[in-house]
Protein backbone atom coordinates (compact mmCIF):
# COMPACT_ATOMS: atom_id res chain seq x y z
CA UNK A 1 0.00 0.00 0.00
CA UNK A 2 1.25 3.71 -1.12
CA UNK A 3 0.18 7.24 -0.18
CA UNK A 4 -0.33 9.83 -2.36
CA UNK A 5 -0.61 13.32 -1.31
CA UNK A 6 -1.87 16.24 -3.52
CA UNK A 7 -2.31 19.30 -1.25
CA UNK A 8 -4.57 18.49 1.04
CA UNK A 9 -5.72 14.99 -0.22
CA UNK A 10 -4.56 11.69 0.98
CA UNK A 11 -4.93 8.60 -1.32
CA UNK A 12 -3.89 5.11 -0.08
CA UNK A 13 -3.41 3.42 -3.45
CA UNK A 14 -2.57 -0.43 -3.85
CA UNK A 15 -1.26 -2.65 -7.08
CA UNK A 16 -1.32 -6.26 -7.46
CA UNK A 17 1.46 -7.97 -6.98
CA UNK A 18 1.28 -10.09 -9.95
CA UNK A 19 0.38 -8.90 -13.48
CA UNK A 20 -3.30 -9.95 -14.90
CA UNK A 21 -3.58 -13.49 -16.89
CA UNK A 22 -5.30 -11.48 -19.13
CA UNK A 23 -2.99 -8.96 -21.65
CA UNK A 24 -4.56 -5.64 -22.04
CA UNK A 25 -6.05 -5.43 -18.24
CA UNK A 26 -4.40 -3.47 -15.62
CA UNK A 27 -5.88 -2.92 -11.74
CA UNK A 28 -5.09 -0.70 -8.58
CA UNK A 29 -6.58 -0.07 -5.84
CA UNK A 30 -7.69 3.23 -4.38
CA UNK A 31 -9.17 4.03 -0.75
CA UNK A 32 -9.61 8.12 -0.98
CA UNK A 33 -11.17 9.52 2.49
CA UNK A 34 -12.51 12.96 0.84
CA UNK A 35 -12.51 12.63 -3.25
CA UNK A 36 -13.40 16.33 -3.68
CA UNK A 37 -13.81 17.47 -7.51
CA UNK A 38 -11.17 15.57 -9.42
CA UNK A 39 -10.49 16.60 -13.20
CA UNK A 40 -11.06 13.01 -14.84
CA UNK A 41 -8.35 13.86 -17.94
CA UNK A 42 -9.17 11.37 -20.98
CA UNK A 43 -7.00 8.08 -21.33
CA UNK A 44 -6.54 5.81 -24.16
CA UNK A 45 -8.74 3.06 -22.19
CA UNK A 46 -11.59 1.61 -21.02
CA UNK A 47 -12.41 2.33 -17.55
CA UNK A 48 -13.97 -0.03 -15.32
CA UNK A 49 -14.46 1.23 -11.78
CA UNK A 50 -15.77 -1.30 -9.27
CA UNK A 51 -16.27 0.27 -5.77
CA UNK A 52 -17.23 -1.98 -2.48
CA UNK A 53 -16.92 0.42 0.39
CA UNK A 54 -18.92 2.45 2.78
CA UNK A 55 -18.73 5.34 0.45
CA UNK A 56 -19.52 5.58 -2.85
CA UNK A 57 -18.09 7.88 -6.10
CA UNK A 58 -19.98 9.91 -7.78
CA UNK A 59 -18.96 11.23 -11.58
CA UNK A 60 -20.37 14.41 -12.44
CA UNK A 61 -20.41 14.54 -16.41
CA UNK A 62 -22.80 17.10 -18.23
CA UNK A 63 -24.97 17.76 -15.43
CA UNK A 64 -25.73 14.07 -14.64
CA UNK A 65 -24.63 12.08 -12.06
CA UNK A 66 -23.49 8.24 -11.96
CA UNK A 67 -22.79 6.53 -8.73
CA UNK A 68 -21.20 3.51 -7.63
CA UNK A 69 -19.67 1.01 -10.10
CA UNK A 70 -19.45 2.13 -13.66
CA UNK A 71 -17.79 1.71 -17.21
CA UNK A 72 -16.78 4.59 -19.35
CA UNK A 73 -15.51 4.40 -22.46
CA UNK A 74 -11.90 5.92 -23.82
CA UNK A 75 -11.51 9.45 -23.78
CA UNK A 76 -13.76 10.08 -21.08
CA UNK A 77 -13.27 13.95 -19.94
CA UNK A 78 -12.85 15.68 -23.33
CA UNK A 79 -13.23 19.37 -22.74
CA UNK A 80 -12.91 18.74 -18.65
CA UNK A 81 -16.34 18.69 -18.05
CA UNK A 82 -16.44 15.15 -16.17
CA UNK A 83 -15.33 15.46 -12.47
CA UNK A 84 -15.09 12.49 -9.59
CA UNK A 85 -16.01 13.22 -5.78
CA UNK A 86 -16.32 11.29 -3.02
CA UNK A 87 -16.32 10.46 0.98
CA UNK A 88 -14.76 6.95 2.27
CA UNK A 89 -14.60 5.54 -1.57
CA UNK A 90 -12.79 2.13 -1.67
CA UNK A 91 -12.59 0.82 -5.40
CA UNK A 92 -10.71 -1.55 -7.85
CA UNK A 93 -9.77 0.52 -10.74
CA UNK A 94 -9.08 -1.77 -13.91
CA UNK A 95 -7.77 0.03 -17.55
CA UNK A 96 -9.15 -2.32 -19.98
CA UNK A 97 -7.36 -2.10 -23.65
CA UNK A 98 -10.16 -1.40 -26.24
CA UNK A 99 -9.00 -4.46 -27.97
CA UNK A 100 -10.30 -6.58 -25.13
CA UNK A 101 -13.03 -4.20 -23.78
CA UNK A 102 -15.48 -5.94 -25.81
CA UNK A 103 -14.99 -9.59 -24.16
CA UNK A 104 -14.71 -8.48 -21.16
CA UNK A 105 -17.42 -6.44 -20.72
CA UNK A 106 -20.08 -8.16 -23.39
CA UNK A 107 -20.44 -5.26 -25.23
CA UNK A 108 -18.73 -2.82 -27.58
CA UNK A 109 -16.86 -0.05 -26.12
CA UNK A 110 -18.84 1.79 -29.03
CA UNK A 111 -22.40 1.04 -27.19
CA UNK A 112 -20.91 3.22 -24.68
CA UNK A 113 -21.13 5.79 -26.97
CA UNK A 114 -18.47 8.42 -24.79
CA UNK A 115 -20.88 7.82 -22.11
CA UNK A 116 -20.67 6.63 -18.37
CA UNK A 117 -22.35 3.62 -17.71
CA UNK A 118 -23.77 2.06 -14.65
CA UNK A 119 -22.31 -1.57 -14.26
CA UNK A 120 -25.81 -2.75 -12.84
CA UNK A 121 -27.02 -1.25 -16.33
CA UNK A 122 -24.27 -3.79 -18.08
CA UNK A 123 -24.11 -6.79 -16.39
CA UNK A 124 -27.27 -7.07 -14.13
CA UNK A 125 -27.66 -8.77 -10.79
CA UNK A 126 -23.67 -10.15 -11.30
CA UNK A 127 -22.51 -6.14 -10.40
CA UNK A 128 -24.01 -6.33 -6.91
CA UNK A 129 -22.99 -10.09 -6.54
CA UNK A 130 -18.66 -8.62 -7.46
CA UNK A 131 -19.78 -5.98 -5.79
CA UNK A 132 -20.32 -8.02 -2.06
CA UNK A 133 -17.81 -10.60 -2.83
CA UNK A 134 -14.90 -7.56 -2.52
CA UNK A 135 -16.61 -6.27 -0.02
CA UNK A 136 -15.88 -9.36 2.33
CA UNK A 137 -12.60 -10.21 1.48
CA UNK A 138 -10.19 -8.08 3.58
CA UNK A 139 -7.13 -7.66 1.59
CA UNK A 140 -6.40 -5.66 -1.83
CA UNK A 141 -4.20 -8.84 -2.89
CA UNK A 142 -7.17 -11.03 -2.54
CA UNK A 143 -9.37 -8.37 -4.39
CA UNK A 144 -6.97 -8.60 -7.31
CA UNK A 145 -7.12 -11.84 -7.95
CA UNK A 146 -11.08 -11.75 -7.40
CA UNK A 147 -11.36 -9.48 -9.51
CA UNK A 148 -8.92 -10.72 -12.23
CA UNK A 149 -10.58 -14.34 -12.21
CA UNK A 150 -13.64 -12.64 -12.61
CA UNK A 151 -12.45 -10.62 -15.74
CA UNK A 152 -11.08 -13.75 -17.39
CA UNK A 153 -13.79 -15.61 -17.22
CA UNK A 154 -15.33 -13.35 -19.42
CA UNK A 155 -12.71 -12.23 -21.32
CA UNK A 156 -12.61 -16.28 -22.32
CA UNK A 157 -16.03 -16.14 -23.23
CA UNK A 158 -16.32 -12.78 -24.90
CA UNK A 159 -16.12 -12.30 -28.75
CA UNK A 160 -12.50 -11.30 -29.66
CA UNK A 161 -12.16 -8.34 -32.10
CA UNK A 162 -11.44 -8.29 -35.67
CA UNK A 163 -7.12 -9.48 -35.80
CA UNK A 164 -6.92 -6.62 -38.54
CA UNK A 165 -8.36 -3.93 -36.14
CA UNK A 166 -6.13 -5.28 -33.46
CA UNK A 167 -3.11 -4.76 -35.09
CA UNK A 168 -4.19 -1.37 -36.11
CA UNK A 169 -4.85 -0.27 -32.54
CA UNK A 170 -1.16 -1.86 -31.51
CA UNK A 171 0.08 0.37 -34.83
CA UNK A 172 -1.39 3.32 -33.09
CA UNK A 173 -0.24 2.51 -29.56
CA UNK A 174 3.25 1.48 -30.17
CA UNK A 175 4.10 4.72 -32.11
CA UNK A 176 2.35 6.63 -29.24
CA UNK A 177 0.30 8.49 -32.21
CA UNK A 178 2.90 9.28 -34.12
CA UNK A 179 1.59 7.08 -36.95
CA UNK A 180 -0.59 8.30 -40.77
CA UNK A 181 -3.75 6.47 -40.18
CA UNK A 182 -4.49 6.83 -44.28
CA UNK A 183 -1.46 3.67 -44.43
CA UNK A 184 -3.10 1.50 -42.06
CA UNK A 185 -5.80 0.06 -43.94
CA UNK A 186 -2.99 -0.68 -46.78
CA UNK A 187 -1.01 -2.40 -43.74
CA UNK A 188 -3.90 -4.70 -43.03
CA UNK A 189 -5.50 -5.50 -46.47
CA UNK A 190 -8.50 -3.84 -45.50
CA UNK A 191 -10.35 -0.77 -47.88
CA UNK A 192 -10.46 2.14 -45.71
CA UNK A 193 -13.60 2.50 -45.30
CA UNK A 194 -13.55 -1.07 -44.20
CA UNK A 195 -11.23 -0.73 -42.08
CA UNK A 196 -12.83 2.70 -40.90
CA UNK A 197 -16.18 1.23 -40.02
CA UNK A 198 -14.90 -1.98 -38.13
CA UNK A 199 -12.45 -0.05 -35.90
CA UNK A 200 -15.31 2.65 -34.85
CA UNK A 201 -17.76 -0.07 -34.36
CA UNK A 202 -15.48 -2.55 -31.93
CA UNK A 203 -13.27 0.20 -30.26
CA UNK A 204 -15.49 2.45 -29.76
CA UNK A 205 -13.91 5.63 -31.46
CA UNK A 206 -12.44 6.42 -34.91
CA UNK A 207 -8.68 5.75 -35.95
CA UNK A 208 -8.28 9.72 -36.23
CA UNK A 209 -9.12 10.23 -32.49
CA UNK A 210 -7.36 7.28 -31.50
CA UNK A 211 -4.41 8.56 -32.60
CA UNK A 212 -5.14 11.80 -31.64
CA UNK A 213 -5.95 10.15 -28.10
CA UNK A 214 -2.90 7.82 -27.82
CA UNK A 215 -0.73 10.90 -28.37
CA UNK A 216 -1.89 13.40 -26.23
CA UNK A 217 -1.63 10.64 -23.43
CA UNK A 218 2.12 10.21 -24.18
CA UNK A 219 2.57 14.01 -24.22
CA UNK A 220 0.69 14.99 -21.06
CA UNK A 221 2.38 12.21 -18.74
CA UNK A 222 5.68 13.52 -20.03
CA UNK A 223 4.74 16.61 -18.97
CA UNK A 224 3.49 15.15 -15.66
CA UNK A 225 7.39 14.49 -15.44
CA UNK A 226 8.17 17.70 -15.97
CA UNK A 227 9.39 18.14 -19.08
CA UNK A 228 9.20 21.65 -20.70
CA UNK A 229 6.13 22.25 -23.24
CA UNK A 230 8.68 23.27 -26.04
CA UNK A 231 10.27 20.10 -25.55
CA UNK A 232 7.57 17.80 -25.04
CA UNK A 233 6.08 19.49 -28.38
CA UNK A 234 8.54 18.96 -30.73
CA UNK A 235 9.19 14.87 -29.50
CA UNK A 236 5.58 13.88 -29.87
CA UNK A 237 4.65 14.68 -33.07
CA UNK A 238 3.42 18.57 -32.52
CA UNK A 239 4.02 21.01 -35.32
CA UNK A 240 4.56 23.57 -32.31
CA UNK A 241 4.01 24.21 -28.74
CA UNK A 242 1.09 26.16 -29.70
CA UNK A 243 -0.30 22.75 -31.50
CA UNK A 244 0.34 21.40 -28.03
CA UNK A 245 -0.96 23.90 -26.01
CA UNK A 246 -4.54 23.16 -28.33
CA UNK A 247 -4.63 19.68 -27.64
CA UNK A 248 -4.50 19.36 -24.43
CA UNK A 249 -6.91 22.79 -24.10
CA UNK A 250 -9.48 20.42 -26.29
CA UNK A 251 -8.70 17.25 -24.02
CA UNK A 252 -8.90 18.86 -20.77
CA UNK A 253 -9.89 22.10 -20.77
CA UNK A 254 -7.00 23.43 -19.01
CA UNK A 255 -3.89 24.37 -20.21
CA UNK A 256 -0.30 22.07 -20.18
CA UNK A 257 1.06 23.85 -16.77
CA UNK A 258 -2.22 22.93 -15.00
CA UNK A 259 -2.04 19.65 -16.33
CA UNK A 260 1.07 18.68 -15.49
CA UNK A 261 -0.17 18.86 -11.89
CA UNK A 262 -3.86 17.09 -12.31
CA UNK A 263 -4.02 14.50 -9.81
CA UNK A 264 -5.13 12.02 -11.60
CA UNK A 265 -2.27 11.90 -13.77
CA UNK A 266 0.13 12.73 -11.09
CA UNK A 267 -1.32 9.25 -9.17
CA UNK A 268 0.02 7.39 -12.79
CA UNK A 269 3.52 6.54 -11.57
CA UNK A 270 1.68 5.08 -7.99
CA UNK A 271 -0.90 3.46 -9.53
CA UNK A 272 0.39 1.79 -12.75
CA UNK A 273 3.95 1.63 -12.56
CA UNK A 274 4.14 -1.08 -15.15
CA UNK A 275 1.94 -0.22 -17.96
CA UNK A 276 3.26 3.08 -19.46
CA UNK A 277 1.06 5.27 -21.22
CA UNK A 278 -1.56 2.17 -22.22
CA UNK A 279 -1.49 -0.73 -23.83
CA UNK A 280 0.10 -4.53 -23.98
CA UNK A 281 0.11 -7.00 -26.15
CA UNK A 282 -1.99 -8.40 -28.85
CA UNK A 283 -2.88 -10.80 -31.71
CA UNK A 284 -0.42 -10.50 -34.95
CA UNK A 285 -3.07 -10.72 -37.76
Amino acid sequence: MHTFLHGAAEWDVACPQRPSRVPGLGMAGFRVRELDALRMVPHPAVTLVLEFGAGSPVLDCAGRQQRGSLVAGPGLGSGGAVRARGVNVECVQVRLSPVIARAVLGASPADLDGAVVSLGDLWGREASRIRERLGEVSSWQDRFALTDALLARRHEAGPPVDPEVAWAWHRIVVSRGLIRVDGLAAEVGWSRKRLWSRFRSQLGLPPKRAVKLVRFDHAAHRLVAGEHAARVAADTGYADQSHLHRDVMAFTGVTPATVAGEPFLVVDDIAWPSLGTTDMPHRSR
